[in-house]
Formats: C-alpha cells, structure tokens, sequence
C-alpha cells in the first residue's frame, strides 16, 4: 500500500503574495495558521476560511482552502451561517480589531453567546493601518500619534478577553506573532476545541505603530495554569496587563447544534414567497 504523503504548511498556501507592509505581524500569522492547519492534516478543501474587511482580512485570499471576504464586521455570521449549513467544514474567521470589535462587536458577542464551532482569529494591533492609522476599539486611551486624536481618545480601551469571556466564549487565548511556532500551538488547540474559540493575536503594525516591535522583547508566558471556571479566568483578567500570552479559558459548553427537523424542498420554500 502506498503510504500518504503529509500535507505541508506550503500545502495551504495559494500563489497570491501578501502585499503587507515589510514587518506587519500578519506574515507571521498567516504561516502560524497554515502550519496548525499542517498539524492538524485537514485537507485544503474541508477548510474555509471567512473574513471583513482590513490588513488583516486578506488572509483568505492568500490561503489555498476555500475563502470568503465579506463585508466589513460581517465575518462572523456569514461564518456562522456556513458552518451550520456545511457541519462537516473546518471553518476559521480571520480579522483585524477595528473590523471585530467595532463595526463587528455587535457580531462578537452573539458569536460569544451562540457557541457555534468556530475559530475566530484577530489579529490586534490597535490601530486602523489599512485607512491610515486612526484610533481603533483597542488602542490606548493616552495614545498621542494619531493626526485625527492628537491629546489621546480619552476612552477606555476595549479588553477582547473580558468581553469573550462574558459572553461565552468556549476557548480564549492570546498569542504573540513574533512567536510564530507558539501561535501555531496555540491555534492547533483552539481549533480542536469544540464550541466557539477566540484568539487574540498581538500583530504589530509598524508603520503607523512602530513602537510595537518592542511587543517580542516585553510579552510574556502566562505563569498560570489554564482554566475551566469562569470565575477563576475573571479573577486572573483583573490583573492582565494585555501582553501575556497562552490559553487562558477552556470551557465544556457543548457547541450549538440546529434544531433537529425535516428539511423542506427549496420549492415549497418558494411557495410561500410568491405574490
């Protein structure tokens, strides 16, 4: 018998080249998910891949799986609705924190709640970089480098893991990109992990926050061991100063399922529209 020959990280990658900046995080990103998606030896077509709009959403175009690019904020219930019409399909969502958590917050925390099997992926590097560097959810309140806030947005920043966890999501971790080999681990977990897993990538942008290189030099391990009591996870997230990384939640919510009920022929569903 002839032995199977295992997939590569290049078996996942299409022949469009990524037009980021020279040292944004999202190279790094996109091979940590081609390598989990190696470890993992899915086949490139039970895989797809859905995303909004930013840097960052991009990375469907530069995968060899199925991809989606949706409209921005919408990533996650054009997700959603996949993966509960194609259950068999392994399906991640990829996306920057402007389209996730603003236009797109709304979206993150049904997602949160619902706890349908997906593998949501942002990759945050607190600023708007593909509209020219405005503030987004996640940036600092005191943060004086953008033209459109010169005196800091004066707002608190959004705290990804907080809302994930309030909303219930099943996984949550936080990942570093200059840390390609442990994001990958990372995102092995969470995609095996049933329910609705959240990943918050620290993806530097250094062309309107050059200051984030020094992300590799100052992130750091969890000292803690990984949780399955949400209230331990909070207690921990009172102290998180946003840069340590590692699995910090895994919960054992059963993933949601649909109804269970006879489907209905496409044209008895037309019948009830016709005038």
């Amino acid at each position: 018998m002839d032995t199977p020959t295992r997939l590569t990280a290049k078996a996942y990658k299409s022949d469009i080249k990524p037009v980021w900046c020279p040292g944004c995080g999202d190279y790094a990103v996109l091979s940590a998910i081609t390598k989990a998606l190696a470890e993992l030896q899915l086949p490139p077509e039970a895989v797809a891949v859905v995303s909004g709009i930013g840097c960052s959403s991009r990375i469907p175009a530069y995968l060899g799986t199925y991809g989606f690019h949706g409209v921005h904020g919408r990533s996650l219930p054009l997700a959603t609705g996949l993966k509960l019409a194609r259950p068999e399909l392994t399906v991640l969502v990829t996306g920057g924190d402007g389209d996730g958590f603003s236009i797109g917050g709304n979206h993150f925390l049904h997602a949160c709640r619902r706890n349908v099997d997906l593998t949501y992926i942002v990759m945050d590097n607190q600023v708007y970089g593909m509209t020219k560097g405005q503030a987004s959810p996640t940036t600092e309140a005191d943060w004086l480098n953008s033209k459109l806030t010169p005196e800091g947005t004066g707002i608190n920043p959004f705290h990804p893991l907080v809302v994930a966890l309030s909303s219930g999501a099943n996984f949550i971790a936080r990942a570093n990109s200059s840390d390609t080999n442990g994001t990958a681990r990372i995102l092995t977990e969470a995609i095996q992990h049933p329910g609705f897993s959240f990943v918050q990538v620290l993806s530097p942008c250094v062309t309107y926050r050059p200051e984030q290189r020094e992300w590799k030099g100052i992130s750091k391990t969890a000292t803690i061991q990984r949780t399955a009591d949400p209230g331990e996870a909070a207690r921990w997230l009172l102290q998180d100063d946003r840069l340590t990384t590692g699995v910090l939640y895994e919960g054992g919510r059963p993933a949601f399922r649909p109804h269970a009920g006879q489907p209905v022929p496409v044209p008895e569903l037309e019948q009830e529209f016709v005038l």
